[in-house]
């Protein structure tokens, strides 16, 4: 009797131990490390789509925890009682936010947002704050933007259709082919110019020595026509036409001048005016003359 109790309570231990063991490899592979020391804190939101227990909690990136538990609270309906397990060595300040936020690939995760005050108790409810759904801002703001670009992109599709099958589309894609070709037959032309200039070179080198002689001499040239100019009075023949410009500034204010003889033959008309009747008189004077001379030569023969 006291053989078989034994038996059973070994097996019995042994099966206590594996279901210990199972529970907690379990709970290691969803990350849940039962041997670290950690500190609870509840948190109670109204909508955890996404959120599962160990859900990592993180500050700007870092995790410092996990989700150990989601439940609903009957006890106040609409509401979900998520606790988190923090680290230890964590002391949570007080405006501490826990906010819910959504990701595309591992589901939800909870980003605490650190407030400024004293460290509060281990075991308090923190406030909770959750991110504006993905999928709803994108139904909310891409959605409308998407549904007015879709009719110009149907309008821009058309059109492109239009102007492929436009026959003037094709007759410029001929076009291009000929300008393409005109243009690979200029390349030609020029290659085989260029090949000829360079089978001239030797003669525009000659042509261009012979230039270069010609400049030469007319540098020369120029040279001896300068020493020629320097050699030139120009000193005298510069005083010589400032003089000259002097006489004719005297002689310009004399006829300006009305007081002066010939200010007087250019500005006064009595003068002008008696000039004219002496030339006339003369004129007429001439005339008589030449129609009886003998009033005015007389010949006497001896």
């Amino acid at each position: 009797m006291k053989k078989r109790f034994g038996k059973e309570f070994v097996i019995g231990l042994s099966v206590i131990l594996a279901i210990l063991i199972l529970i907690v490899m379990i709970d290691y592979l969803k990350g849940i490390n039962l041997f670290k020391p950690t500190n609870f804190y509840e948190v109670y939101y109204e909508n955890v789509a996404g959120l599962e227990k160990s859900a990592p909690v993180m500050i700007n990136g870092y995790k410092v925890g996990q989700v150990r538990d989601v439940q609903l609270d009957y006890a106040n309906p609409g509401k979900v009682k998520v606790t988190l397990a923090l680290n230890r060595s964590l002391k949570v300040p007080e405006g501490t936010t826990a906010r819910l936020d959504q990701t595309l690939l591992s589901g939800a995760v909870v980003n605490l947002s650190l407030g400024t005050g004293a460290p509060v108790a281990v075991g308090s409810t923190l406030p909770a704050a959750t991110a504006p759904d993905l999928m709803g801002t994108v139904q909310n703001d891409m959605l409308p933007a998407i549904n007015s670009i879709l009719p110009r992109v149907d309008s821009l599709l058309a059109n492109l259709n239009r102007l492929v099958a436009d026959p003037a589309l094709a007759q410029s894609i001929q076009r291009l082919d000929g300008i393409t070709g005109n243009i690979y037959g200029a390349s030609e032309s020029l290659n085989s110019t260029m090949s000829g200039l360079n089978s001239n070179i030797p003669v525009i080198m000659r042509s261009a020595g012979h230039a270069s002689v010609q400049l030469d001499s007319i540098t020369g040239n120029l040279a001896a026509l300068s020493a020629d100019l320097r050699q030139l009075p120009l000193q005298p023949t510069m005083q010589n036409v400032e003089r000259l410009t002097a006489n004719l500034e005297n002689f310009s204010t004399q006829l300006n001048n009305p007081n002066s003889t010939l200010g007087r033959l250019t500005t006064d008309p009595q003068l002008y005016n008696q000039l004219n009747r002496v030339t006339a008189d003369i004129d007429s004077l001439i005339v008589d003359i030449k129609r009886n001379p003998k009033r005015y030569i007389s010949i006497k023969l001896l």
